[in-house]
């Protein structure tokens, strides 16, 4: 066995899963922390919340085209034996996230009130958005740096480190929380306002963490110098899979921007039922989020090191599995359905729809699965580009159009919707499946392999001589 197979060989897939399946599942109960405790405090402010929410999801995928190309181009230079220059990108990468994150969270800042109306959020909601937005969007550049660091430690293998920050980050959130919105020993009771304070804080405390657990797993090995040589070959790398990887997650979250507006104007209970439904809904494609990215990270250092077959059949693997796994909790999750959303609220008719709307995650999910694993894969062996084609065709053509069809003009609400987001998904996935068997994304990796540098060398040695 080669050193390059050994190296990449340490990786196992329930190795890299596990803490990424557990680090995604606190980040979803942060959210959901919030929503299932101001839901003690006010629907209203639920309903803006979701809202507000959606508009810093976009900001989100922003961020995250910097951070997942640095990831998988930090995992290929590892796979190809460039540890150098795997640093090189992980300085740039924090360098550009945190300038672009100033950036975006002072347009969140300024801007947020007039966003809110473009998206349609009713007046009487206007309050609580504006007070979340202007916090959490305000200092949203922590997140930027923290999903970039995050990414960095988990392209090394060392994916428990993100996961011990997220379970210390959601310790400090519910806490904060509950200081917040039940006023024990006399405080006061801040709602919105607090708990946007309380999601701030435990992301600084956060940043700070994994910031150190960068430096020790990396051994100090951080050149910051380079940047005033500014190492140009590492912003192209990280571009090159970044810009593809945000215009499909954009344009997704554009497109769930625009239904919010449909479902806006079916009223708040509407826009209630749905943002209850959808943090419900996150549990079930955690672990195909959690496989993807572990995939992501084994199909990286595997092109890196010219193993192709490997990076070709860990894909299959992982969707298969994820498949299985899928089908399994979207089943457990519709048979207590009712009392899932009953965790949410009292009001009769939003249980009764969110119900309905969580028995499709029957349909929906395994279609989903296609496109959380093979999408990871394509972007992680450079064939980034194909997934933004379809998902821009899909998202808006399927989902937002069939919304807009099914839910709008025939009346049939969240229901039609629902039937949408299950289309797209399918079409989608089976798309990305008959792209992976192409295998044209053998030819897109933009690192050269242990092997091929060999190779290289003794051709040179060989034409020297």
């Amino acid at each position: 066995m080669t050193k390059a197979r050994e190296t990449v060989r340490k990786f196992s897939l329930f190795a890299l899963t596990w803490p990424i399946f557990i680090e995604i599942t606190l980040q979803m109960l942060m959210g959901n922390a919030d929503t299932l405790m101001l839901s003690h405090y006010s629907d209203d402010a639920v309903a803006a919340v979701g809202v507000a929410n959606q508009l810093l999801g976009i900001v989100i995928v922003l961020y995250g085209f910097v951070a997942m190309g640095s990831g998988i181009v930090v995992s290929q230079f590892l796979g190809a034996k460039e540890p150098k220059k795997a640093s090189e990108v992980a300085v740039v990468a924090i360098a550009v996230n945190l300038i672009f994150g100033v950036f975006l969270s002072a347009v969140l800042f300024l801007f947020g009130d007039t966003f809110m109306r473009w998206m349609g959020l009713p007046p009487e909601l206007n309050d609580f958005a504006m007070q979340f937005t202007h916090i959490v969007g305000g200092f949203s550049f922590i997140g930027a740096v923290m999903m970039t660091i995050g990414s960095i430690i988990r392209s090394h293998g060392f994916t428990r480190d993100a996961m011990y920050v997220t379970i210390g980050m959601n310790i400090l959130n519910v806490v904060g929380n509950y200081f917040m919105l039940f006023g024990p020993f006399d405080l006061p009771v801040l709602g919105v306002t607090g708990v946007s304070i309380s999601t701030t804080v435990a992301r600084t405390v956060g940043l700070v963490a994994i910031a150190i657990l960068l430096y020790k797993r990396v051994n100090g090995d951080l050149p910051f110098r380079s940047l005033f040589n500014f190492p140009r070959y590492a912003l192209a790398s990280i571009l090159r899979i970044g810009i593809p990887a945000a215009g499909e997650n954009l344009s997704y979250n554009a497109s769930q921007v625009l239904i919010t507006f449909f479902i806006s104007s079916l009223g708040t209970a509407a826009l209630t039922t749905k943002v209850y439904t959808q943090n419900i809904m996150m549990f079930v494609f955690l672990f195909a989020i959690a496989v993807g990215q572990a995939t992501q990270i084994m199909v990286g250092h595997y092109v890196g090191a010219g193993q192709k077959e490997d990076a070709y059949r860990a894909c299959l693997r992982s969707l298969k599995l994820s498949i299985v796994v899928a089908i399994v909790m979207a089943a457990i999750f519709s048979l207590f359905r009712h009392q899932l959303m009953g965790l949410f609220t009292t009001d009769s008719s939003i249980i009764e729809l969110g119900s309905k709307l969580i028995l499709m995650t029957l349909i929906i999910e395994p279609g989903r699965t296609f496109n959380l694993v093979i999408i990871a894969s394509l972007r992680a062996a450079g064939d980034a580009k194909f997934p933004v084609y379809m998902g821009i065709l899909s998202m808006w053509g399927i989902s937002a159009g069939l919304s807009y069809l099914l839910g709008i003009h025939y009346g049939m609400g969240l229901l039609g919707m629902w039937i949408a987001f299950a289309a797209d998904e399918w079409f989608r996935g089976l798309f990305m499946l008959w792209r992976w068997r192409t295998r044209k994304w053998e030819q897109m990796s933009f690192v050269p392999s242990s092997s091929e540098k060999s190779h290289e060398k003794i051709e040179a040695a060989v034409t020297q001589a």
